[in-house]
């Protein structure tokens, strides 16, 4: 389990994941609905069958699935926590 998730899984969670799962056909819909393709997402290679839930408005908005799609494990840890910003791009620095 995520270190993100201090207080571990609850039944709620457990729930709601496996609702969202049979909603979006246990595919991954954060890679086709563009997640992956938002600002700071990490280059990854989705895996197509989805086994998490994404919290799209982060986890503030609770386990409601209204705010969660399917997600394969490489795009949920691709994406991230959508709350917090993304890297800044690195700038270039020379010494001279």
């Amino acid at each position: 389990m995520s270190k993100a998730w201090d207080k571990g899984s609850t039944r709620a969670y457990r729930k709601a994941r496996q609702l969202v799962l049979d909603r979006d056909g246990h595919r991954c819909r954060a890679h086709a609905d563009g997640w992956c393709a938002r600002q700071g997402a990490r280059p990854h290679q989705c895996e197509g069958t989805a086994t998490q839930a994404h919290h799209t408005q982060g986890k503030a908005s609770g386990d409601d699935p209204a705010y969660m799609v399917a997600a394969c494990p490489s795009c949920n840890n691709a994406i991230g926590d959508p709350t917090k910003a993304p890297d800044p791009a690195p700038q270039p620095r020379t010494r001279w």
